[in-house]
């Protein structure tokens, strides 16, 4: 039996038998680019069931791409589909680019049915790369959707849209609330630097790692709208406040600050930076510092949080190609070396299994299709 192609493996994603389902399942998941793009795809010719499956699987994947075409879906005229769009983008809210964003804030300019427009403002408002999108709605022509946009921004508490947010004082149906949300922002600003400025001032190792570690407690409750500021402090003239900036961002866990600490992996001087910079990323759980986990191995200072970075990566399969050094680390003399190399080499495992009796269903299956055309 010829091997089937992804494109009709997406269209078992509905099937009725629980196998076809899974392997389905697994070809979208070890199928890269070439299944997002033929999961796209089939939304523009799938049923209700087989678009709803589909936005689960985008979500699950977690490809960019996967955003505007589930922005699309939420004007499904079936309910469940949108209900099943709306979840996913929420799912994946923190990888979404500004063409996704851009998209959804036009859906919120036109929308007229109130419920789904409620929708698509939580949607915005939790999505970082919305900002961009939201401001510019300050300048629309209808007063409602001017509105609507300030609100947003005052939930999403974004330092970059501070500038819009003064030219938005000119507007009389805008001046309270982006008088407030200003007000908010200077003061998130405001306490950040002011407990950055007093770790500073503190001498002696013992006392600024209390130090250090009181900042981190202090400014956690903030959140998300610390991270900006927060990635701007991690090129900070002082290794104790970068310390306290990589922890605070592992912590929040939003993924724009996957890459700048990745470049404090690569580029910082001070091993405790480096240190917090791999627990921060080894939380946020993205595969992109791979290559920088792997590096930092032989590094004694470093090797155990990078096997814990590893360990932690969501996306399992992209740990495939390093399988033999995986394996050879399970006897590692450090304990926590050779525990995390052994639960990566049993989640490769797990899945090497999964896959062979898909691949064994699929060929039985293939052979009784066979005799019975026979």
């Amino acid at each position: 039996m010829a091997k089937e192609s992804i494109e009709t493996l997406i269209t078992e994603l509905v099937h009725e038998e629980d196998w076809r389902r899974m392997r389905a399942m697994a070809a979208c998941v070890q199928g890269g680019t070439k299944a997002v793009q033929a999961l796209i795809h089939a939304l523009e010719t799938g049923g209700a069931g087989l678009k709803t499956e589909i936005a689960g699987m985008l979500a699950r994947l977690k490809d960019p791409t996967g955003g505007v075409p589930l922005v699309r879906l939420l004007r499904d005229p079936d309910e469940t589909v949108r209900k099943a769009a709306a979840l996913a983008l929420d799912q994946m809210a923190g990888v979404l680019d500004a063409e996704a964003a851009e998209a959804l804030v036009h859906e919120l300019a036109i929308l007229e049915d109130e419920a789904q427009r409620q929708v698509v403002i939580r949607l915005v408002g939790a999505m970082p790369n919305a900002v961009g999108p939201v401001c510019a709605m300050l300048k629309h022509l209808e007063e409602t959707v001017r509105v609507t946009a300030v609100e947003m921004l005052e939930h999403l508490l974004e330092p970059k849209s501070s500038d819009a947010l003064v030219d938005a004082m000119m507007d009389p149906a805008l001046r309270d609330a982006a008088t407030r949300t200003l007000k908010k922002l200077s003061a998130i600003r405001d306490r950040i630097d002011q407990m950055f400025n007093a770790l500073r001032e503190i001498e002696g190792s013992s006392e600024r790692e209390e130090a250090r570690m009181a900042t981190v407690i202090g400014l956690l409750p903030i959140g998300r709208p610390s991270v900006d500021i927060l990635i701007e402090y991690l090129e900070d003239d002082d290794w104790l406040v970068r310390e306290a900036s990589a922890d605070l961002l592992g912590k929040i866990a939003d993924v724009r600050s996957v890459e700048p600490l990745m470049e404090r992996l690569r580029k910082d001087k001070d091993t405790g930076v480096k240190e917090l910079a791999l627990k921060a990323l080894g939380l946020i759980g993205d595969a992109r510092p791979l290559e920088l986990y792997i590096e930092a191995i032989p590094i004694r200072p470093l090797r155990v949080f990078a096997m814990e970075a590893l360990a932690k990566i969501k996306d399992v399969e992209t740990l495939r190609s390093y399988q033999e050094l995986f394996e050879r680390l399970k006897t590692d003399r450090d304990g926590l070396v050779s525990y995390n190399a052994g639960m990566i080499v049993d989640k490769l495992t797990a899945l090497t299994m999964q896959a062979e009796v898909q691949a064994g269903q699929s060929e039985q299956a293939g052979k009784a299709e066979d005799m019975h055309h026979e």
